[in-house]
Parts: structure tokens; C-alpha cells; sequence
């Protein structure tokens, strides 16, 4: 093969590549993909955990129990710029996502995993650092729960299921 003609084939396999993976990226900068509800982890493309240990990202109520129907106040706190996350609410006794969110901020959309609003994730890629939400329970009792976000710093760096302490449901028996 002639040089200008593998110089022809490495430059349209090179092209080809960058255009994969900006579309790929591209993709996920409108927030987390559905395939991301059961397991909270981002489906980018070469994307490793970054520590198991968070020391940037915190997840916090201001209340410590709820009764069914309440409203609870969410937010999250970071000591570094992230662009993605993906934001749920479970249920301690069998981790399935439970009650929906009510309030969202900017830059921020809601998800149906499994019910319509019960996840949120961002809508660009612009950097966040500070978020509140509302979450709201059910009407019916489910026990106790856990907010549970994943957060994403880069294409390549993320966070998976950093919780929240736990908030207890009132009223049970």
C-alpha cells in the first residue's frame, strides 16, 4: 500500500473515531440515560469510578423522618465543580426507588424510571456545585428511606450511589 494511501486510511479511521466519540459524549450531555435507573451508573464511554471514597459530595436532608405525603427538602453539596448526576430516593427494606420529586433546579430534569418524576438528572453540561430539590412521598407507607445520587466530574470520572443518612418513616406501627 502506497503511503499517501494508508495516510488516507488512517486519517478517515481517525475521523471516524473522533465523530464516534463526540456523538457518544454528546449524548450523555443531556443528562443520564434510562439504562442508568436500576444500577446509578453512568454509561459513558471508558468512564472508571473514580475512589470509593467521597470526600467531595454530600447528600442532605434537614429533616430525619417523614410521614406518608410529606414534602423533604434534598440538596447537595460539592467541594469541586461536576457536570452529570443522577438523584433518587429508595427504599431501605428492597431498594426500589420510591416517591417522586416536585422541585428541581435549574439545569436539572425529571426522569421516569419507574414512575414519572421519581429521578432527576441534569439537562446540559454546565458545571454544577450546590443543588436543592423537594422529593415527595408517597401517600402510601413505604418505610424508611435513602437518597442516593451519582455524580459525574468528567466524561471520565464519576462517583456512583453516595447516600444520604437515613430518614425515617413516622407513624408505623
Amino acid at each position: 500500500m502506497e503511503d499517501s494511501s494508508r495516510a488516507h486510511v488512517a486519517l478517515a479511521g481517525w475521523a471516524c473515531t473522533a465523530l464516534c466519540l463526540v456523538s457518544y459524549a454528546a449524548a450523555y450531555s443531556h443528562g443520564a440515560s434510562l439504562s442508568a435507573c436500576s444500577d446509578m451508573m453512568p454509561r459513558h464511554l471508558r468512564v472508571q469510578l473514580h475512589s470509593l471514597s467521597n470526600n467531595y459530595v454530600t447528600l442532605h436532608t434537614n429533616v430525619s423522618s417523614y410521614f406518608p405525603g410529606d414534602k423533604v427538602p434534598v440538596t447537595v453539596r460539592s467541594t469541586m465543580d461536576f457536570m452529570g448526576f443522577l438523584l433518587q430516593a429508595r427504599k431501605v427494606s428492597n431498594d426500589e426507588i420510591a416517591g417522586t420529586f416536585t422541585l428541581i433546579p435549574p439545569g436539572s430534569k425529571l426522569l421516569t424510571c419507574f414512575e414519572d418524576g421519581d429521578t432527576v438528572t441534569h439537562s446540559d453540561k454546565t458545571l454544577k456545585r450546590n443543588l436543592s430539590f423537594v422529593w415527595k412521598a408517597p401517600d402510601q407507607p413505604i418505610g424508611d428511606i435513602k437518597f442516593f445520587i451519582s455524580v459525574v466530574q468528567s466524561y471520565f470520572v464519576y462517583w456512583a450511589k453516595i447516600e444520604s443518612a437515613l430518614v425515617a418513616q413516622r407513624g408505623q406501627n
